[in-house]
């Protein structure tokens, strides 16, 4: 009697004989799965789940492997749970590595802005200062801000360019300040629970709106004790006013796109700057001798949606674990 696997085809009969691959590959493909679907549905709550989704970039390229593997060795259903997987990772990772063309004001007054977070004070001052008088900063917004931190930046000749400052050092994380070359007034300092703060400001800009500036930095989420005060700093964070003053958070918010909590923060009607021209995955931390942990875009400048943007560049400083953010935008006419 002819055996009736003579008439099968090879792929059929490879499949049969090597059942363990077909285990494997679905073994490879449900973490992904399992990552994909907290991106996507925000389920990210608890630790180490919010650190770990900050690498979702990193994962979505990994995640061609099971899927690749799946179409070279023909098995279909793999495969086809393996692309869907990887079209929702694309689907959340790609867009800001694109830009999204004329979005907000093309035409008003330029505004360039940068954030610094300078470790506890120790983010290398002439460093801040060159890059402000290179880039022709107007507005630079600094976190970790300490009296140490202020007296090295005035030594090393920021108030000359940026003479007017909302300065609110203080030991530790918790120091925040808003330097600026135009007129400032005083808006305070905004003391979450967690003690972190931020320091803030009206800035008048001739011949624009009524802008206000907040120098962003949320409790971080460093261990599984501090997820909750990471998502209730977050949420603090002010809504935008469309008919009223132009907001900008600029700042370390210790979050990524990937984070639910801080896309909650945009549909407080705010652009990521970098998201908006395609700059998006250019990573702001870790910038120190942590080479071993994959770099991830902690730093934003978030725009209210009436602002344009023109340019995002992220700057190496020594003395500090975080990039300095640069961004020059476009702000919206004042009324004639």
């Amino acid at each position: 009697m002819v055996s009736t696997e003579e008439f099968a085809p090879a792929a059929e009969i490879s499949r049969r004989r090597r059942p363990w691959l077909t285990v494997l590959l679905w073994l490879l493909i449900a973490p992904f799965a399992a990552w994909a679907a907290a991106r996507v549905f925000g389920l990210e709550s608890g630790f180490p789940t919010v650190q770990l989704i900050a690498f979702t970039p990193y994962v979505a390229v990994v995640s061609l492997v099971p899927l690749a593997m799946a179409l070279l060795t023909k098995r279909i259903w793999p495969a086809v749970a393996a692309a869907v997987v990887t079209v929702a990772f694309a689907a959340c990772v790609l867009p800001r590595w694109i830009s999204d063309g004329d979005a907000g004001a093309t035409e008003g007054p330029t505004l360039r802005v940068m954030s610094v977070n300078m470790l506890i004070g120790r983010a290398d001052p002439d460093r801040i200062v060159g890059l402000v008088r290179a880039g022709s900063v107007d507005l630079l917004a600094v976190q970790e801000y300490t009296d140490e931190a202020r007296t090295a930046l005035r030594r090393a000749g920021l108030e000359q360019l940026l003479p007017n400052a909302v300065s609110y050092p203080r030991p530790g994380v918790s120091g925040s300040a808003v330097y600026s070359r135009f007129p400032l007034t005083d808006k305070g300092y905004r003391r979450f629970t967690s003690d972190f703060g931020q320091a803030q400001a009206g800035v008048r800009v001739p011949g624009a709106l009524e802008l206000h500036v907040e120098s962003v930095h949320p409790c971080a989420p460093s261990d599984g004790s501090r997820d909750s005060c990471w998502v209730s700093d977050l949420a603090a964070q002010p809504a935008a006013t469309p008919a009223g003053p132009v907001n900008l958070l600029i700042g370390d918010f210790n979050a990524t796109l990937d984070h639910e909590a801080f896309r909650d923060v945009l549909e407080k009607g705010y652009h990521d700057a970098a998201d908006v021209v395609g700059a998006g995955l250019d990573t702001s931390w870790p910038y120190d001798d942590r080479w071993f942990i994959p770099g991830v875009t902690l730093d934003h400048v978030l725009t209210d949606e009436r602002v344009g943007v023109r340019k995002v560049v992220i700057h190496k400083i020594a003395g500090t674990d975080h990039k300095a953010v640069f961004a020059e935008l476009v702000l919206p006419k004042a009324d004639a």
